[in-house]
């Protein structure tokens, strides 16, 4: 018997609990979904250290600091948002109803899908697995997660505790290799979301759609960072730096690359690297300072900067006498500057410590580089001209935008979080995360006493003069 059998037999006897479960109760009352919001505002408040060193573990080193603030925070934050406004995003919505139709009445009602699959990459674990389980269970669903093969720490732990804090047949924690989560994105999920890159997002898409499942793609991309002419250079470059190193750069947001006016590029190098000084003083040293995911990644990264300095770019290290370090896979905070369009670190999304800076003439200059390249998942835009802050919201697409700061719209619960095109599909984050957790049905309950039998056949002239005075 394959070593797989087994897992893949758990896997869909899972399913199939969940689903038979659903089927039995269709419909959770706000106080069952508020149980099960409030069980994971416990499993995170009571779990925090043991959390975090699990991450550590499985990063090699990972800030402890940044795991409470990126990834428990905004998760409890969420929890709470969800929990005040259940009740509201739970009522019938009223719709209004034309006049030839009334005294009719119609409403949207919202009712949970039944089974959704969350699919979670490795960078995030609990943020990215606990997120999107906040809107599921808000909406009323259960819920299976497929936990990241590089975490496995994390995974192994997020299991035992969720295990302890739900039945199975409410949220389950999944667990396993390639072979699994291939299995886990072909199961026949009412709503499957995914977060990763944009080549594996194709591939989930791809196994959802031979059951005709809807999908959430959160992606990624080249998120850009445009520095406007006459904008500080000190303030641009030290929440950008910030904004990038987070999580030594391993975030979907984080910003790709940054857009700077020619004139201002050699001040902007030496503002980004005071930036790094004071906040990381010793990058390859700091426990602030997190670990590159895994060797394979080091090395992904480590390419991109010898094929660019190959192709005859400047890559300068912004930390003075620090390097690479395959031993601890740490890559202190580098900027890379002229590095050619063709090379990698020009078009794959970085994932890393590494900028590049790309210089411009002009502002339309800069609307154009970011138009001529896959829409991201996010824009930063550092100005304080109203009309070139417009032009830039207007003439580009992105998933979300911040202006004057990184990052920062992700956090916004009221408001949702999406790529588009490229950097991915479908939104969420809380009530749009309800929503799209939720068949938004429409409802129209006709009136005891209604006109609509005027328009019955047979067909005469009354019906021609009604039809008549409908078109005029």
């Amino acid at each position: 018997m394959d070593r797989l059998d087994p897992e893949l037999a758990a896997l869909r006897e899972t399913f199939a609990l969940q689903r038979e479960a659903a089927a039995r109760a269709p419909y959770p009352d706000a106080a069952t979904r508020d149980r099960r919001l409030a069980a994971l505002e416990r499993l995170l408040r009571e779990n925090v250290d043991t959390i975090a060193g699990a991450i550590a573990r499985d990063f090699g080193h990972r800030s402890h600091h940044e795991t409470r603030l990126l990834e428990i925070f905004p998760t409890l934050e969420a929890v709470k948002h969800a929990r005040r406004h259940l009740r509201r995003w739970m009522r019938p919505e009223r719709r209004g109803v034309s006049l030839w139709f009334q005294p009719g009445r119609a409403r949207i009602v919202a009712q949970p899908l039944g089974v959704a699959g969350i699919v979670v990459p490795w960078n995030y674990p609990i943020y990215l697995a606990a997120g999107p389980l906040v809107a599921a269970l808000a909406a009323g669903n259960r819920v299976m997660i497929k936990m990241s093969e590089l975490v496995p720490a994390t995974g192994a732990l997020l299991a035992a505790l969720v295990a302890k804090s739900f039945a199975r047949d409410e949220v389950c924690i999944v667990n396993g290799e390639a072979e699994i989560a291939r299995a886990f994105a072909a199961l026949p999920f009412d709503h499957l979301l995914f977060t990763g890159s944009t080549a594996v997002g194709r591939a989930v898409m791809r196994a959802a759609a031979e059951n005709l499942t809807p999908v959430t793609l959160e992606l990624g991309g080249k998120s850009p960072a445009i520095v406007a002419p006459g904008y500080p250079l000190a303030a641009a470059a030290e929440r950008i730096m910030v904004g990038k190193l987070m999580n030594a750069g391993q975030t979907c947001v984080a910003p790709d690359y940054a857009l700077v006016p020619a004139t201002d590029a050699d001040a902007f190098v030496e503002a980004a690297r005071r930036a790094v000084a004071a906040c990381w003083p010793a990058p390859m040293r700091s426990p602030d300072y997190t670990a590159i995911v895994d060797a394979r990644h080091f090395s992904r990264l480590t390419g991109y900067l010898e094929e660019a300095r190959a192709r005859g770019a400047e890559v300068v290290t912004l930390s003075p006498g620090a390097a690479p370090d395959a031993s601890t896979r740490r890559i202190p905070p580098t900027i890379v500057r002229g590095a050619p369009d063709d090379t990698r670190v020009m078009r794959e999304e970085i994932f890393g410590p590494i900028l590049p800076v790309v210089p411009y003439r002009a502002f339309d200059e800069a609307l154009a580089y970011v138009n001529a390249r896959p829409r991201p998942l996010a824009l930063y835009c550092f100005d304080r001209d109203e009309r070139r802050i417009s032009r830039v919201l207007t003439e580009t697409v992105a998933g979300g935008v911040t202006i004057n700061d990184t990052i920062l719209h992700i956090a916004q619960d009221d408001l949702p979080f999406g790529g588009v095109g490229a950097s991915g599909m479908g939104q969420y984050h809380g009530r749009d995360g309800f929503d799209a957790f939720s068949k938004r049905k429409g409802v129209f309950r006709q009136a005891r006493v209604n006109a609509i039998g005027l328009f019955k056949p047979p067909y005469g002239k009354r019906f021609e003069r009604l039809v008549s005075f409908l078109l005029r």
